[in-house]
């Protein structure tokens, strides 16, 4: 069947694009929900098959590393293809994942079915949805982005809660079942209102709100570095901040548990977090269209270094609330920054296949945090190494935010602009 025709030029900006990107929204929310669902039923699932806090943690892992490759993949196809027909696979995948983790019978089933939750039913609804989004918005595209990665966010807020309810009333098998079956039917059903092609792309004037931010290199020269070096940083960047990042999301109620304040009150603690970071994300967009991408990278890391210092003295109820809501309020516009330093400082032909491999470094390093935080708990007994870890890392990529900040704005920039 032959694919409509892309959608009329006039229609960026509109409120048909308003309306698509409501509808983006809720597909992200419904087909990101295992990311963080899987931190909530860890507890139950490390207690029922006998095995440590590391050894839980790998489905979550292996989950993360499927999302980020799923995302090259998707994104292929949905340029091949249409995104509707990529959503409606990504539904199948979502449904499908669910149910066969509920009848897994041990911990490498259940982390083969949250694979196929990343692969091909996540990774459905992150990137190809970020790069549908931005063909539909020319102003105002730092918030549109934004809006549209919040959905991420919002399904950690949403969920968390919802699951741990269903587990604490029903066991963790049925509440598995009942999501798999209402995210991929809703997937499903949302997809048919995705199936208008996005309009040709259309470059944004020089100077107009959408251009990129002007700066003193070439985009062959990306910092003054050859394109695969600067792209190499951005990728280790990005698993940096997010080995650190995935240390509260990951193991957030873990360590609620570990505290004697029960699983209920982390799940509560996570979905305040990422609330937070929908607030956090929302700000960042604006704040990225203003200041550049890698002032707000430079930002938001510096920010979540600090949030992730104030959880070493604090183990009392009410100041883990707190320090929750400060680390969603610092570190959601991270991840969306590195899209907008793709956009400032590459080739605009190149910015899709490199802002994809910068998010799937993320991704890599979600994955990798959640399963290194549990892997140093094992080791130590105790999650303050593995705070420390994660702030070691926060470091790295603040050290690499700095120098790429240093290389655009330092002397040798503005000898360049000069």
């Amino acid at each position: 069947m032959p694919r409509p025709a892309p959608a009329d030029a006039s229609l960026i900006d509109s409120r048909t694009a308003a309306w698509r990107l409501l509808v983006t929204v809720l597909l992200v929310t419904l087909g990101n929900s295992a990311m963080y669902v899987v931190s909530v039923v860890l507890p139950a699932v490390q207690a029922e098959f006998g095995i440590g806090r590391g050894s839980a943690s790998l489905p979550y892992t292996f989950m993360m590393v499927c999302l980020g490759l799923g995302g090259l993949w998707t994104g292929l196809w949905a340029d091949r293809w249409g995104i509707a027909r990529v959503l409606w696979m990504g539904s199948a995948a979502v449904g499908a994942g669910y149910v066969l983790a509920a009848l897994s019978g041990n911990v490498w089933m259940f982390g083969l079915a949250h694979g196929l939750l990343g692969l091909l039913g996540g990774a459905a609804t992150f990137a190809p949805l970020m790069a549908d989004t931005g063909l539909w918005w020319n102003r105002r595209r730092g918030i549109a982005m934004a809006v549209c990665a919040s959905g991420n966010y919002i399904a950690g807020t949403l969920w968390p809660p919802l699951a741990q309810w269903g587990i604490s009333h029903y066991g963790w098998r049925p509440t598995y079942i009942a999501l798999g079956l209402f995210c991929g039917a809703g997937m499903a059903l949302l997809a048919f209102l995705m199936r208008q092609p996005p309009p040709a792309l259309a470059l944004p004037a020089a100077g107009s709100p959408a251009a990129p931010r002007a700066t003193p290199w070439p985009p062959s020269r990306p910092f003054g570095l050859a394109p695969a070096q600067a792209q190499w940083l951005l990728c280790l960047a990005g698993v940096a901040c997010c080995v650190a990042m995935s240390m509260p999301q990951v193991h957030i109620v873990a360590y609620c548990t570990d505290l004697g304040f029960g699983a209920a009150r982390g799940a509560e603690m996570l979905s305040l977090m990422l609330f937070s970071g929908i607030i956090s994300r929302l700000v960042s967009g604006w704040i990225c269209d203003h200041i550049g991408g890698i002032r707000t990278l430079l930002l938001g890391s510096a920010l979540q270094g600090v949030a992730l210092l104030l959880f070493l003295p604090v183990n009392g109820l009410v100041p883990l609330y707190v320090v929750s809501a400060l680390f969603g309020l610092f570190q959601g516009g991270i991840v969306p920054s590195y899209a907008i330093i793709v956009r400032e400082h590459f080739p605009a032909r190149e910015a899709g296949a490199r802002t994809g491999a910068v998010i799937m470094a993320t991704l890599i390093g979600m994955a990798l945090g959640g399963w290194m935080s549990g892997w140093v708990f094992d080791m130590t007994g105790s999650y303050r190494a593995a705070f420390l870890n994660g702030i070691g890392w926060n470091l790295l990529n603040l050290s690499i935010a700095g120098w790429l900040f240093w290389r655009t704005h330092g002397p040798t920039g503005r000898w360049m602009a000069g």
